[in-house]
């Protein structure tokens, strides 16, 4: 039985009709990452012993007669979320000693609904990279092929989804760095509205104001899930909104295929693509438009002023904020791409902040106005396939000299508007990887981003499994 390629949704209906137990399942997820993990450093803390433990407690709340929706679902935490009781390091030396001393708000939740915690996944340093490495715990690799990247700074969560440790995984997203990844290795990979889940207890957050609870897994109904089971307000997290429950994702009425729907190849900021990310995308819009989807070319008017990863500086102030007064022993931990970037923020003046809070504000409202004349917007969600996993970003893309941010340029602007966005698989590329498609609505139509995404990958009717989920 291959437990490790069942669904969320089967594995949760299998559990509660006792097909399967909850520890059946945790032992087969185990022993799978036991034996798959060293090849791709996607977990970077796993107790073996506790993830069998949490299970045997679902099982017995089971037995009790509880009702649990999640019932034996195998899920990871990222490391810059909270797992009580075992290290949180946020891909820092300066954490490698620390221990969470309680679970996140969405880890909390997941294992209230009985989801069972499998461990810790990797992320980049303080999550604020595009690729998934950092001095403490090494370098995630892509279970497409070994030699790439899943980007990041998600990376241990879609590394572990993608090779079958486990159907789910927390993630988080400040500027792409659930969907970008989720793209690189055919994975859905959910950016919910800011403030959709409570996240009030942890560390301190450099992009608090643009960072989300993100969802990751194999197809749009478990991500919907995994959605619907984290929405809620809650009163400690002020980003949390009394809009937010599971009520809000139910389905709305409306035919998906009769919404009004853009498309943008290049969100109007002559970001640059590879040819073939560019066909794939091409091919699945001439799918959805032979099953009767209405798409047209349209872009959304941006201010004048907009260039590059705009907003980026706030990320640098934050960072500077939390870490530029360190001692020069401990400041020589860092990244040394992250304590540039500290070293970059503690230049910024109060006013350029202020400037790049309006621009943030321009930015929503150019967004807001564009949703007035349409439902949803399609774009690309990465402009290139996965890289090597040693670069920090693609030599070229579209034939060009690239910089190390430039692969992450169509996903940063929705974050600053803070409106919900999906990366669906469409396709593969010219070298066979897998190509994100993106799904995005105006703020609070989460919804509706996640009906159109599922009737999106139905009439696509694709199947992208990475070599090592077969394995």
């Amino acid at each position: 039985m291959d437990i490790h390629r069942f669904s969320a949704h089967q594995i949760a209906h299998l559990v509660h009709n006792r097909t399967l137990s909850s520890l059946e399942v945790a032992g087969a997820i185990c022993d799978r990452l036991d034996r798959l993990n060293p090849s791709l450093n996607a977990f970077i803390n796993y107790d073996r012993q506790a993830v069998l433990a949490r299970a045997s407690q679902v099982d017995a709340r089971l037995a009790g007669g509880e009702f649990l929706p999640l019932a034996g679902v195998p899920f990871s935490v990222k490391d810059n979320l909270w797992l009580g009781g075992a290290p949180a390091t946020f891909g820092s030396r300066l954490f490698a000693d620390f221990i969470a001393p309680r679970d996140s708000w969405c880890v909390a939740r997941l294992g209230e609904l009985g989801g069972v915690a499998l461990g810790v996944t990797n992320c980049s340093e303080f999550a604020c990279k595009g690729v998934t490495t950092n001095r403490l715990h090494g370098t995630t690799l892509n279970p497409w092929d070994l030699r790439l990247t899943p980007g990041g700074s998600s990376g241990g969560a879609v590394a572990a989804v993608a090779a079958g440790l486990g159907p789910l995984a927390l993630a988080t997203d400040a500027g792409g760095s659930t969907r970008r990844p989720a793209a690189h290795t055919g994975l859905v990979g959910f950016k919910p509205s800011l403030g959709a889940v409570p996240n009030p207890w942890g560390f301190a957050d450099p992009n608090h104001l643009l960072s989300v609870v993100g969802q990751v897994g194999r197809d749009v109904a478990d991500v919907t899930l995994m959605a619907r089971s984290l929405y809620a307000w809650c009163a400690e997290d002020p980003l949390s909104q009394p809009h937010f429950s599971s009520e809000a994702l139910d389905p709305p009425q409306r035919d998906p295929r009769s919404l009004r729907i853009a498309w943008s190849a290049d969100l109007g900021l002559d970001l640059p693509m590879d040819s073939g990310v560019l066909a794939a995308l091409e091919k699945a819009l001439d799918t959805l438009r032979g099953d009767g989807w209405a798409i047209e070319p349209a872009t959304p008017r941006w201010p004048a002023s907009l260039q590059g990863y705009a907003l980026l500086g706030l990320q640098h102030t934050a960072l500077a904020a939390q870490f530029g007064a360190l001692p020069e022993a401990q400041r020589a931990q860092l990244d040394p791409d992250i304590r540039a970037q500290v070293e970059m923020g503690l230049t910024i003046t109060g006013v350029v902040t202020a400037q790049l809070l309006q621009l943030r504000n321009e930015l929503s409202g150019s967004l807001a106005r564009f949703f007035d004349d349409y439902d949803l917007l399609l774009c690309p969600t990465a402009p290139v396939e996965a890289w090597a996993a040693e670069q920090l970003g693609p030599a070229l893309i579209g034939g060009q000299p690239a910089g190390p941010r430039d692969h992450a340029g169509y996903t940063p602007i929705f974050n600053y508007c803070a409106v919900p966005a999906l990366s669906l698989p469409c396709g593969v590329g010219r070298r066979g990887l897998p190509v994100g498609l993106q799904v995005v609505a105006a703020r609070y139509q989460d919804a509706r981003v996640l009906h159109a995404a599922a009737a999106i990958e139905r009439s696509l009717g694709l199947c992208l499994q990475a070599p090592m989920l077969l394995a």
